[in-house]
């Protein structure tokens, strides 16, 4: 597995989509890999930090932007 292969996949690694075969690739990668290790980290990080928010707590502004912003990465990914 690439690194840009293991960005590709990291959230479903996370939320236990992927196989078992795809599942033991992306953790030995992630083992070997220190930068791989530190964005899988950060994206935990990420994730209970948003987990957090409320829907009361972002700006209706911010909000669309932000969705916007995944829409424009969607559309060129």
């Amino acid at each position: 597995m690439t690194c840009k292969e293991l960005v590709e996949l990291v959230t479903d690694y996370m939320e236990g989509a992927l196989d078992a075969d795809a599942s033991a690739r992306f953790e030995e990668h992630v083992t070997a890999c220190p930068e791989c290790l530190v964005h899988l980290g950060q994206m935990r990080l990420t994730v209970r930090a948003v987990g957090r928010l409320r829907g009361e707590d972002i700006s209706p502004d911010a909000r669309d932007h932000l969705l916007a912003s995944f829409r424009n990465w969607r559309r060129e990914g």
